[in-house]
């Protein structure tokens, strides 16, 4: 057991996606990699997952895409997180193409993981992007 405070995700499906078997598989990496896994569930908006991360007093938001809306969706999140005056880096996982990776990191995404991300890589990018929102 460490000395470190667990860490608190939010994780959601922002916009009309319907596909959370991704998202379910992540909420457990988390939970076993020893962080509180808030999960809000499919179709959710940026103002339900602002408040909830102000509600949970979340270290993190995680957004699982696989509608192919991560170009405007994504950015919006950030934007809602930025207008709340969080410091609450945004973490993207899903389907998204290599060519979209860097306009969402410059859009303020803290960090983009792809299907192939294993489960001590995407644990680790949690710690790594709250660490770095510090």
């Amino acid at each position: 057991m460490t000395d470190q405070p667990q860490l608190r995700v939010v994780l959601a499906k922002l916009g009309l996606d319907g596909h959370d078997r991704g998202i379910k598989v992540v909420a457990r990496i988390l939970r076993d990699a020893g962080m509180e896994v808030i999960y809000l569930g499919l179709r959710q908006t940026t103002a339900s997952i602002v408040a909830a991360a102000e509600q949970e007093d979340a270290d993190a938001i995680g957004l699982s895409m696989h509608n192919a809306g991560h170009m405007t969706l994504a950015p919006a999140m950030v934007a809602a997180i930025d207008e709340a005056e969080l410091d609450t880096p945004v973490i993207v996982g899903g389907i998204v193409p290599e060519q979209d990776i860097q306009p969402l990191l410059d859009a303020g995404v803290a960090a983009v993981l792809g299907p192939g991300a294993s489960a001590e890589e995407v644990a680790q990018t949690i710690r790594d992007a709250v660490a770095n929102a510090d």
